[in-house]
């Protein structure tokens, strides 16, 4: 059984090489992986990874949502198998054949995780962006259809909102890898610009493998505190099962 800590990716979503390094120094040791996104690696490109690696045994979730031709995606990949990351992020989007390069290109050195819905994304703009009534009026609905299309393509798992995956997990089984933002533990006030959240103890009941969770640990007086917290509900949550 994985230590409770190790369900926990924290995001360094942050835009300076020398704030990342800040809170990689600080939480190596309470959160299981730190998910490094589109605006750090713009700022900082492969040198947060080293410095991740460099610090203790968090591992990387390198969270770039490729989307492009087949072919370019799988060359991106097989760069990204290089860097030592555990996890990297594909949109789904409209190919299968495009998941398909991106597995290809990362061989076994990662784990190619296809980005379902954004959980920041509502029903209306689903309608808004033209897609069936199907879709717009039930989120779960599309998330499960790019579920399938992931698994079909070889991808080790999804990210989706806890919302979907006790679905996802009775689709494609209890190996497929779930991870889910848009977490917020019970004692975090929200307000924030994610729709679809759940609290770390029902996202572990259904099923996910990993929770992302950022401004609950960030946005603390104490983050280390924050993350031994939330780390305790995910251990009681695991008792329960």
């Amino acid at each position: 059984m994985k230590n409770p800590r190790d369900y926990i990716i924290f995001p360094l979503d942050v835009p300076a090489l020398k704030d990342a390094v800040h809170y990689v120094e600080l939480l190596s040791a309470d959160v299981g992986m730190f998910k490094v996104g589109l605006e750090l690696f713009v700022e900082a490109g492969p040198e947060v990874l080293r410095i991740i690696k460099a610090n203790g045994p968090a591992e990387i979730f390198l969270d770039l949502k490729f989307h492009d031709i087949p072919m370019t995606v799988s060359r991106a990949m097989n760069r990204v198998a290089e860097m030592g990351v555990t996890f990297a992020t594909v949109h789904c989007g409209e190919s299968g054949r495009m998941l398909e390069a991106a597995v290809a290109g990362g061989g076994a050195h990662v784990g190619v995780l296809g980005v379902t819905v954004l959980t920041s994304v509502s029903p209306e703009e689903i309608a808004g962006a033209g897609f069936k009534e199907d879709f717009s009026n039930d989120l779960s609905a599309l998330v499960l259809k790019r579920a399938a299309m992931a698994r079909a393509a070889g991808c080790a798992g999804i990210v989706c909102s806890g919302q979907e995956v006790k679905q996802i997990k009775a689709l494609c089984g209890r190996e497929f890898v779930a991870v889910t933002p848009g977490i917020r533990p019970g004692w975090q006030a929200g307000g924030d610009d994610q729709r679809r959240i759940v609290t770390p103890a029902r996202a572990i009941a259904d099923g996910s493998d990993y929770l992302v969770i950022g401004r609950p640990i960030r946005d603390a007086k104490d983050p280390v505190w924050a993350a031994k917290k939330v780390a305790e509900e995910i251990s009681v949550a695991l008792f329960e099962l």
